[in-house]
């Protein structure tokens, strides 16, 4: 059997949380230990509560198309199947102007949107850094429904680091037991793997229209459970519709830089609270 060769394939931010990403060559750590640009923007009710792909089905509608550098957004082009495109500049959607004034029309009431450059708006605030999957594993739950692809899985699981060179399920070496974090370096830069990703209702819709894909979770339950590797252990599945891996970086790498291409190394496993 050919060695086992795990490499960084893919790269992606979403600036705008719950809308489409962007992928990039490579992206730099910030200061909660989540990737350069990657939910900078997030969009909040009059409640403060986040208006994502969880809670509001219409968010899916939404096409986000991103220019700048890198992981730099200097603007964005938003539409829908029902309107013509808008381009707003990053200084835009944080003001309360034109873009918010779109963006609650193509929701059906008033929303805002926050900034944070620093740190984003992380879905997990305990394991705020990057989401890491393998292309084999996107491939392989993909095969698990019909007239689903690659691509809209990949839309659909939205995850920031994609591993190439591994068989499917791989990254579920990343992680341990509650009790244990599992070190791990990408380049030069060093990782914890903490847990399964526990998913919610956004895969099972489709990434264009939201319409959901009936029995979904079902299925995927029954047959991430059928092919469960011996090595995806510890005591996090309490059930089996978990899949990607929850990180954090430690601080002493914030500021570092990742980059596709580079390879990935595993380390020991340390108890949670080093």
């Amino acid at each position: 059997m050919a060695a086992l060769s795990p490499t960084v394939d893919r790269l992606t931010i979403y600036p705008i949380k719950s809308l489409d990403g962007r992928s990039v060559e490579s992206v730099s750590i910030v200061d909660n230990g989540g990737l350069a640009g990657d939910r900078e923007f997030a969009l909040f009710d009059s409640d403060d509560t986040y208006v994502n792909g969880k809670r509001e089905r219409r968010i899916h509608s939404i096409r986000a198309t991103y220019e700048g550098d890198g992981a730099r957004i200097d603007a964005v082009e938003l539409s829908t199947a029902e309107t013509e495109p808008q381009q707003f500049t990053a200084e835009e959607l944080a003001d309360a102007g034109a873009a918010v004034d779109w963006l609650s029309d193509q929701v059906g009431y008033p929303v805002s949107l926050a900034r944070d450059p620093d740190g984003g708006f992380p879905d997990d605030t305990h394991a705020s850094g990057p989401t890491i999957i393998s292309t084999a594993t996107i491939e392989t739950v993909a095969g698990w429904f019909d007239r689903i692809s690659t691509d809209s899985m990949r839309r659909r699981l939205r995850p920031n680091i994609e591993l190439g060179g591994v068989p499917a399920f791989w990254e579920d070496h990343l992680f341990a037991d509650r009790d244990h974090h599992v070190e791990f370096s990408i380049g030069d830069v060093s990782f914890r793997g903490v847990n399964p990703c526990q998913r919610c209702v956004v895969p099972s819709r489709d990434p264009d229209t939201g319409e959901e894909y009936d029995g979904f979770q079902s299925t995927f339950v029954e047959k991430r459970a059928e092919t469960m590797p011996e090595w995806s252990g510890g005591d996090w599945f309490d059930h089996d519709f978990r899949l990607m891996l929850n990180t954090i970086v430690p601080q002493s790498e914030w500021g570092a830089e990742i980059a596709v291409g580079d390879s990935v190394e595993i380390g020991e496993t340390v108890p949670a609270e080093e």
